[in-house]
């Protein structure tokens, strides 16, 4: 008998229930069942396995993050170019590394902002889970590229310690008052988005610190121009370094934490097998992990050894209970469950003909 499989797609329905996963193209003129279910996850008919879901999906939100992705990228780029010029005519290390951060920071936006394109697309053959985890990989693309950077900018920041360079003050000092106006519309802009995932998080870190990096220069612009203390150009730019590796290095850590699948923080596996073999009729639990598919999704998986060899209907009311529990009490989203029961010695042999005074009976 052919077992065939299909690939869920996203709704905007909540559920606080189990769903059955149906196989299709059996007998004529079978009715189609529709199902609802959590984008990127792949559903099978298995007995004794469980996806519970959460919804909490709004396109509209979603766009509006998009869009605003898109305009930030969009300014930041074109305020590069003014950067890079400026920096090139006043000679000044801070200003071109701020445009060199301020080129990484665009590219890291834009790159968000196809990221939040890509994750939207619906599940296919190829990638069951979907596309989501696409805005993990950005956001660790974002954090690399960036502390990248901010470690060139140190080597060219000592080579100026070392070897001073004229600099003009003012026309580093107009070109930096010019990107912290751009760098406040971009702040701005994603305010109100910066918790909406690990990715447009990361985009709003490197706007936070396109910002400072401008507030710097302009002090430095100023003792420049009006003191012509030249050696405030090279410590601007470490001290800005610095504080955006700080920044950006909890990105950096939580995203190679979601794509090594490692167990989602806050999350107490002891505490998840402990309510899992609290419940009457389970002898242990075991094969158990947990992940976050992205930012938010958190999955797990287990075998519950049962104490009797129940009926399927049984298993079923069984599972769905600790899923229930688990889905309450964990906020767990997607839920795979395997029943099992290990038969002893003498039910494999199908009666008492062992001895129960060794221990080897039941």
């Amino acid at each position: 008998m052919a077992f065939h499989s299909y690939i869920e797609h996203e709704d905007h329905h909540h559920h606080g229930h189990d769903h059955e996963c149906h196989e299709h193209g059996h007998g004529e003129g079978a009715a189609p069942h529709e199902h609802h279910h959590h984008e990127g996850e792949c559903c099978c008919s298995h007995a004794g396995h469980h996806h519970g879901h959460h919804h909490g999906h709004h396109h509209g939100y979603a766009d509006v993050t998009g869009t605003k992705l898109l305009w930030t990228s969009l300014l930041n780029i074109t305020f590069t170019i003014i950067e890079v010029v400026g920096g090139i005519i006043s000679n000044s290390l801070s200003l071109l590394s701020d445009a060199l951060h301020n080129l990484a920071d665009s590219s890291a936006i834009f790159l968000a902002y196809i990221a939040h394109l890509v994750s939207k697309r619906k599940p296919d053959v190829r990638k069951t889970f979907g596309y989501k985890r696409f805005e993990i990989i950005a956001a660790f693309i974002n954090a690399v590229i960036l502390i990248g950077i901010c470690l060139y900018l140190f080597v060219e920041a000592y080579r100026r310690f070392m070897n001073p360079e004229p600099i003009k003050g003012l026309v580093m000092l107009i070109v930096a008052i010019a990107g912290l106006l751009a760098n406040l519309i971009s702040v701005i802009i994603l305010h109100s988005r910066k918790g909406s995932n690990l990715n447009v998080r990361a985009a709003y870190l490197h706007l936070m610190g396109d910002t400072l990096s401008s507030v710097a220069v302009i002090l430095g612009g100023l003792c420049i121009w009006l003191w012509n203390v030249v050696w405030v150009d090279p410590l601007i730019t470490v001290l800005v370094g610095i504080y955006i590796i700080w920044h950006t290095w909890g990105v950096l850590r939580e995203s190679t934490d979601i794509l090594m699948q490692g167990t989602p923080p806050g999350l107490d596996l002891k505490g998840v097998a402990g309510t899992i073999e609290a419940v009457p009729g389970v002898k242990g639990v075991h094969h158990m992990h947990a992940w976050r598919l992205n930012d938010a999704q958190i999955h797990l998986e287990a075998h519950v050894d049962l104490e009797d060899d129940l009926q399927l209907s049984q298993a079923e009311r069984l599972r769905a209970h600790i899923a229930d529990l688990l889905r309450e009490g964990y906020g767990i989203a997607h839920i795979t469950l395997q029943m099992e029961h290990h038969p002893g010695a003498c039910e494999l042999s199908g009666g008492c003909d062992c001895l129960p005074d060794k221990g080897v009976c039941c």
